[in-house]
C-alpha cells in the first residue's frame, strides 16, 4: 500500500561533501558535478541531506558518467531508505532487548514523534537484522576474536518449526559464544551438512580443536568428512534421554495411572470452603500437598515424576494414617490415593502399572550410576560399557530386560563421542548451550507476537535474525555501527532472504485457491514450452 501522506518537512539542513577528488578506477579527476537532495528521518528530527555528487567524464573509464556519492552519506541512512540508521537501531534495540511487539514498537515511535507507520517498522526491523547480521558474521571481525583464543570449539544444531519445510542450522563457538554461521537448508543430510562445517573452516585463521553435537547420525557423518581427526564429542543429556526412554515411559504412565486414582480433590476443598476450624485447615493443607505433588513433573530420566509421585502420595497417605489414629474426626483420607502396590524381592512396595511393570525402582542396581562417566575411571571410560548392566540384565524381569537391552543399544551408539570432553579442555559434555539458544529465540517469539508455536520467519529469516537476536541481548547496536561495510554484499543477503520468502508467499496463494495456483503454472508452461 502506497503512503496516503505528504512526506514531513524538513527542520534541518546538513551538506555532506565528496572528498574523493579523483576516480577509484581510472585515477583520473572527478568533478563535483551537483548535490543530491533527500530527506531522512531521525529520531531528534527530519534532516534535509544535501549530498556532493562526481562523476568522472573519461571515456573507457569503467565509472564512466556513474555518480559517486559522499561516503559520509552511509553513516545516516541505507540507499533508497528514508529512516535513518539511529531509527533502525533503536526499533532492533526495542525488539530484541526489550521483547516489544509492532504495534508497542510503532506507539513509542510516534511518541517520539517519530512519523513512521506499523509497516515500516516491520520493514525497519528487517533492515536491522540483514545490517547486524553483517557485521557480526564478517570473517575479520571473527578472526580477530578467535584469534586471541588460539583455536575453537564448534557446537551444531538445527532447529524445524514445521515439519517438511526448512532447517535452520547454526554453528556457534562454544569459548567465545559467537554464532559463526546460521544458515537455512532444504534438507538435514550429510550433502547439506559438510559444506557448511568446510564453510566455516575456511572461514576461521585456527585450528578446530572439537566439536559437539546431540548425535544425529547426519552430523556424524558431515564431521567426520568434513573435519577428519577432529574429536566429535557427543551430548550425555541426549543420550541419557534417549537410552532411558522405555524406562520414561514406563514411568509416565505409571504417573498417568496413579493421577486416575487421585480424584475429587475440588470436591473436598469445596466442602471446607468457608470453614476456619482446625479440621477445615487440616483438609485444604492435604488437598494443596496432593495438587502440589501432581504438578511437580520433575526432570526425567534421573528424576523420575512418577516415581516421586508415588513417594509423596505414599508419604500423605501415612500421615493421614497418623492422624486418624490420633483421634483426628474429619475424614481427610478420601484426598489420598488408593495405590495399588506389591512387595518386591527386597520387601519394599513398588507401584504397579496395569501390565504390572514396576516402576518404583527402574533398576535394583540403579542403571544410572552407569550413566555417569565421572564415576568411572579414565581407564574405564575409554575401555567398554560398565559391567554391572549384565547383571542387572540377567536378574531383572522381561519388561525391564527390554529396558536394558534398549540401554545397551543406545550405549552402544553413543560411546566412541561420549568421552572426548575429559581430554579436549573447553569442549562441553552436552550442547545445552545451543539449545537454550534456540529456546531464547522461541520465548522471544512467543512474548512479542502472542504466537504459540515458532513463526516461520524463524527460518525463512533465521540466519539473520538469530544472530541479531544473540548479538542485541549481549549489547545494544548505536545506529553509527550499523552502516554496512560492502552494500553490495547487503543486496546480495536481502537478495537471498527475499528469494526464500517467496517460496512462503507461493505456499500462501496454493492454500487460498488451488485451482487458480495451478492453472497459472500451466499457463506459464505453456508460454516456456516449444509448441
Amino acid at each position: 500500500m502506497g503512503r496516503t501522506t505528504a512526506h514531513p518537512p524538513a527542520s534541518r539542513q546538513v551538506g555532506l561533501e565528496n572528498h574523493r577528488r579523483r576516480c577509484s578506477a581510472c585515477g583520473g579527476p572527478a568533478p563535483a558535478d551537483y548535490r543530491a537532495r533527500r530527506n531522512v528521518v531521525t529520531l531528534e528530527a527530519v534532516v534535509a541531506l544535501k549530498v556532493q555528487v562526481r562523476v568522472c567524464h573519461r571515456k573507457g573509464c569503467p565509472l564512466y558518467l556513474k555518480p559517486v556519492r559522499a561516503e559520509e552519506e552511509g553513516r545516516w541512512a541505507l540507499p533508497d531508505h528514508e529512516f535513518g540508521l539511529d531509527v533502525i537501531a533503536l526499533i532492533g534495540a526495542l525488539r530484541y532487548h526489550e521483547h516489544r511487539s509492532v504495534p508497542e514498537i510503532h506507539a513509542l515511535l510516534r511518541a517520539r514523534g517519530v512519523s513512521i507507520s506499523e509497516r515500516s517498522v516491520t520493514n525497519q526491523l528487517d533492515r536491522y537484522d540483514e545490517l547486524l547480521a553483517l557485521r557480526m558474521t564478517d570473517s575479520r571481525r571473527l578472526q580477530q576474536v578467535t584469534r586471541q583464543q588460539g583455536r575453537v570449539v564448534l557446537a551444531m544444531d538445527g532447529l524445524q518449526p514445521e515439519v517438511a519445510h526448512e532447517v535452520l542450522w547454526v554453528v556457534r563457538d562454544c569459548l567465545s559464544g559467537e554464532v559463526l554461521a546460521a544458515r537455512s537448508l532444504l534438507g538435514s543430510g550429510e550433502q547439506e551438512l559438510a559444506p557448511l562445517l568446510l564453510e566455516v573452516k575456511a572461514a576461521l585463521a585456527v585450528p578446530i580443536a572439537g566439536v559437539v553435537s546431540d548425535g544425529q547420525r547426519s552430523i556424524r557423518n558431515a564431521v567426520a568428512s568434513a573435519l577428519p581427526g577432529v574429536p566429535h564429542q557427543l551430548c550425555h543429556f541426549h543420550y541419557l534421554r534417549e537410552a532411558a526412554r522405555p524406562l520414561y515411559e514406563a514411568d509416565r504412565h505409571a504417573k498417568k495411572l496413579l493421577k486416575s486414582h487421585v480424584r475429587g480433590v475440588r470436591v473436598i476443598e469445596r466442602a471446607v470452603e468457608g470453614r476456619q476450624d482446625a479440621q477445615a485447615q487440616a483438609v485444604r493443607s492435604y488437598c494443596a500437598a496432593v495438587r502440589s505433588a501432581l504438578t511437580d513433573d520433575r526432570r526425567p530420566p534421573l528424576k523420575p515424576s512418577g516415581l516421586e509421585l508415588h513417594r509423596r502420595l505414599r508419604a500423605i497417605e501415612a500421615s493421614l494414617r497418623r492422624s486418624e489414629k490420633g483421634g483426628a474426626r474429619q475424614r481427610a483420607e478420601t484426598a489420598a490415593p488408593a495405590i495399588e502396590a506389591r512387595p518386591d524381592a527386597d520387601g519394599e512396595d513398588v507401584a504397579t502399572t496395569e501390565g504390572g511393570l514396576p516402576v518404583g525402582r527402574a533398576c535394583r542396581r540403579n542403571p544410572h550410576q552407569c550413566l555417569r562417566p565421572e564415576r568411572l575411571s579414565r581407564q574405564k571410560a575409554h575401555g567398554r560399557p560398565c559391567r554391572r548392566t549384565g547383571a542387572c540384565r540377567a536378574t531383572h524381569p522381561l519388561p525391564h530386560r527390554a529396558a536394558l537391552a534398549h540401554f545397551l543399544l543406545e550405549t552402544r551408539r553413543y560411546w566412541p563421542g561420549l568421552f572426548h570432553c575429559y581430554d579436549v579442555p573447553g569442549l562441553p559434555r552436552t550442547d545445552n548451550d545451543l539449545e537454550h539458544l534456540f529456546g531464547s529465540c522461541r520465548y522471544h517469539e512467543r512474548r512479542a507476537s502472542g504466537r504459540r508455536r515458532g513463526s516461520e520467519g524463524l527460518v525463512v529469516r533465521g540466519q539473520v535474525r538469530v544472530v541479531a537476536a544473540v548479538a542485541t541481548r549481549l549489547a545494544p547496536t548505536v545506529g553509527a555501527e550499523l552502516a554496512p561495510k560492502d552494500i553490495i554484499a547487503w543486496r546480495k543477503l536481502r537478495a537471498s532472504l527475499r528469494r526464500r520468502q517467496h517460496a512462503r508467499v507461493l505456499g500462501r496463494r496454493f492454500r487460498a485457491n488451488p485451482n487458480a495456483y495451478l492453472a497459472a503454472i500451466e499457463r506459464e508452461l505453456r508460454r516456456a514450452l516449444p509448441a
